[in-house]
């Protein structure tokens, strides 16, 4: 991470919670500051939270967490993170967008984890940052900000913009920041604490390989299964999946059967369906739009296949999202 920086002081560091922030994201990255000022004998951190309205926040598992501030507050901070979950897309205070901005203007480091990304985007502090947030919240986040590029990563520090993916990465991008500010041994011992014996670098990809994910191995099918991943808006023919195979059509037909008890079809159809349950329960975007960034041509046959799928029409997922 660069040279150790020598900290004349304790860092003071924020957390906004969001009503529905995930709480495993929420610890990974609060547990770090604390098991680093107990291993070195030090106040290196110290923290506090604000909530929107000052209110008791609830977590996405149920469990409330009671702020010490709400949002507005002239409290020192060198970082403030904010963390979100469920379904950041809906989060729309303007309050907090002009607080967020006001501490950025002041010099503060701000960072977002989990669906933490989206809030800051939308407050306007990720033009030309490099950016990450959690996969599930990835295709909503392209659809609603086109003009900012997303990278797969765990975490990304870009100055003084922070984002994380969420989950456990959210330890690694602490203990990333621990080893920045106070050097490596102490980072380690952090690591070491929490039994995380490979501390994963911020480029690390967020979820598993198809491979493993999945339980394949035939590496024809996983390169279509790939490309398939990353063609949901405009879904390839069977006869380009075939060529990508270096197989006819009906030979991999037949690896699909083998390997995934099904067509490829209806394994198209699948991802297909499960990005647009994603969309409907993290955005705004009428249905049409929505069928169409999943590679429908229509929304009654959108529906039609929503239906057939998950047994329930495409507004009911939205109403309970």
């Amino acid at each position: 991470m660069g040279k150790k920086q020598v900290q004349a002081s304790a860092q003071s560091v924020g957390f906004l919670l969001v009503p529905g922030f995930a709480l495993m994201s929420y610890a990974a990255a609060i547990e770090p500051l604390r098991a680093a000022n107990l291993i070195s004998g030090k106040p290196l951190y110290r923290w506090w939270h604000a909530a929107p309205g000052g209110k008791p926040v609830m977590a996405s598992n149920g469990l409330t967490i009671i702020p010490d501030t709400g949002v507005g507050t002239d409290r020192d901070a060198d970082m403030l993170f904010v963390c979100a979950g469920g379904n950041p897309a809906t989060f729309n205070d303007r309050h907090v967008f002009a607080w967020l901005r006001k501490l950025a203007r002041r010099g503060v480091t701000i960072g977002g984890i989990s669906g933490g990304p989206y809030i800051l985007a939308r407050a306007g502090l990720l033009d030309g940052r490099r950016v990450t947030l959690h996969w599930e919240h990835q295709p909503a986040f392209s659809e609603a900000f086109p003009e900012i590029a997303v990278a797969p990563s765990l975490f990304e520090i870009d100055g003084n913009s922070i984002t994380c993916s969420g989950g456990i990465s959210a330890l690694d991008m602490m203990v990333a920041l621990i080893e920045r500010d106070h050097g490596r041994q102490l980072a380690a011992a952090v690591g070491d604490w929490f039994l995380h014996t490979h501390i994963r670098e911020g480029m690390g990809p967020q979820r598993m390989d198809l491979r493993v994910r999945l339980g394949i191995a035939d590496e024809k099918l996983l390169r279509v299964l790939r490309r398939m991943q990353g063609n949901i808006e405009a879904p390839q023919p069977r006869a380009e999946l075939a060529r990508i195979a270096c197989v006819s059509v009906r030979q991999l037909e037949r690896l699909f059967r083998r390997h995934l008890g099904h067509g490829i079809h209806r394994q198209y159809s699948s991802m297909r369906l499960e990005r647009a349950r994603q969309l409907l329960r993290e955005t705004t975007l009428p249905v049409l739009d929505v069928a169409i960034a999943t590679g429908f041509s229509s929304s009654s046959q959108f529906a039609r296949a929503y239906r057939r799928n998950f047994g329930e029409p495409p507004s009911r997922t939205r109403l309970s999202g």
